[in-house]
């Protein structure tokens, strides 16, 4: 994603439909007129309205177009709603040509039929890293290629801990990572910001401890899982992280950490820009996990996918747009534009290559895993939203992790 909030998902393919019917009063843009294999117009819907006619992205697309010998009309909305109108164009048999959704959405998409599977397609998949091509399977089969991924790590303020005595190479593990935000804290600065607010935004800021504990989403009140509530909850405790975290989202957390304050903020590939722009210097280095090693965190970006279309005739061409997005030159030249990490192995080496500072994200995105991974599809939604408010009833004290945690397991298997 471009953007530096994860998208809220939506719970499940049919109430999204009813919101898109429901809508249904104010329009859905249709796709252009369309003519059959050799030429023609070809629509592609994206999740980048941020994005002009003009913009690298848009000029990729029509490069893309006339490689294959056709039009590009290209339709930017917003994530929501391009699922919505997604999900209702499929009704209608109007779905576009190609669609690049939000990874998480693609499972919605694929349980109301409205994708085509790689194997009816043809698209390659086969250069493409399995931990973010699992974020778009379900059932045991593949709907689309990744775009790019992007995800989360720590990045630390240099001085801050220089000055603290804490030499970052020893932040191996939870352990090690408390005792440097002690030392911060008794060298008068604070230790770490992140966002715990009570949104998807929360579950995905809290996913790399949760995993990184050992625990899986199927059982959200394992001791894996209160381990890393208590982790979070205890550094509020000890003034180690601020109150504030309950309502930051990643933007608030990261102009915490912008003022010069703080050793640690967790925050993603997409705040880079951002960094350059700090008034000190930083680092960053991968989520710990609870033992040591890089901690799994959430895979951001998108897919791109082929919907269903009634005159097959098409997916040929749509295939030769995808592939054109997806693999070689062109691959490294999306995700420069797109501020993603490749999906491929080869033009991640050429982005490190050209930028040595994204080893680190490179290290991240090879340990991430997807949100709807592990089978879990639609029912995501369902376990995220309780295991936020888990997040929220802990660190305000409402509720002891352990507790917090029963009550999310209990609410996610009610769903």
């Amino acid at each position: 994603m471009q953007t530096s909030i994860p998208r809220r998902r939506v719970a499940a393919a049919a109430v999204v439909l009813a919101v898109a019917v429901g809508a249904l009063s104010t329009g859905c843009s249709s796709s252009p007129e369309k003519s059959g294999e050799g030429g023609g117009t070809y629509a592609i819907w994206d999740p980048y309205p941020q994005f002009a006619d003009d913009s690298d992205w848009a000029k990729l697309l029509q490069e893309c177009g006339t490689a294959a010998g056709v039009t590009v009309e290209r339709t930017g909305y917003d994530t929501t709603d391009l699922t919505n109108k997604a999900l209702l164009a499929a009704q209608q048999d109007n779905s576009p040509d190609v669609l690049i959704v939000d990874n998480p959405v693609i499972s919605t998409l694929a349980e109301a039929g409205a994708l085509t599977t790689t194997e009816e397609n043809k698209l390659d998949t086969s250069a493409m890293e399995p931990n973010l091509l699992g974020a778009g399977q379900t059932g045991g089969k593949t709907f689309g290629v990744p775009i790019g991924a992007n995800t989360l790590a720590l990045y630390y303020n240099k001085d801050v801990l220089a000055r603290a005595g804490v030499d970052v190479a020893t932040v191996k593990d939870w352990p090690s990572l408390t005792a440097a935000l002690a030392k911060v804290k008794a060298a008068g600065k604070k230790g770490i910001t992140f966002s715990a607010i009570g949104t998807e935004e929360g579950s995905f800021q809290f996913l790399p401890w949760f995993w990184g504990s050992g625990a899986q989403l199927t059982a959200l009140d394992s001791p894996q899982a209160v381990s890393a509530l208590t982790l979070w909850t205890d550094w509020l405790k000890q003034g180690y992280a601020p109150n504030s975290v309950i309502n930051n989202t990643q933007t608030t957390s990261w102009q915490e950490f912008a003022s010069g304050d703080y050793a640690f903020s967790e925050n993603g590939t997409w705040q880079l820009a951002n960094a350059e722009k700090l008034g000190f210097e930083y680092g960053i280095i991968p989520i710990p996990g609870a033992s040591g090693g890089t901690a799994p965190a959430p895979t951001g970006g998108e897919f791109v996918s082929i919907p269903v279309q009634s005159d097959t005739g098409r997916y040929a061409t749509s295939q030769q747009l995808v592939a054109c997005l997806t693999s070689g030159d062109k691959l490294l030249a999306t995700d420069t534009t797109l501020s993603y990490i490749a999906p491929t192995a080869a033009v991640q080496a050429k982005q490190v290559q050209a930028d040595p500072k994204l080893q680190v994200w490179v290290d991240a995105v090879k340990a991430a895993k997807g949100r709807t991974g592990d089978n879990l599809g639609t029912r995501y939604p369902k376990i995220s939203e309780p295991l936020w408010t888990a997040v929220q009833a802990a660190l305000s004290g409402a509720k002891q992790p352990r507790a917090a945690l029963t009550a999310a397991q209990a609410a996610a298997g009610a769903k």
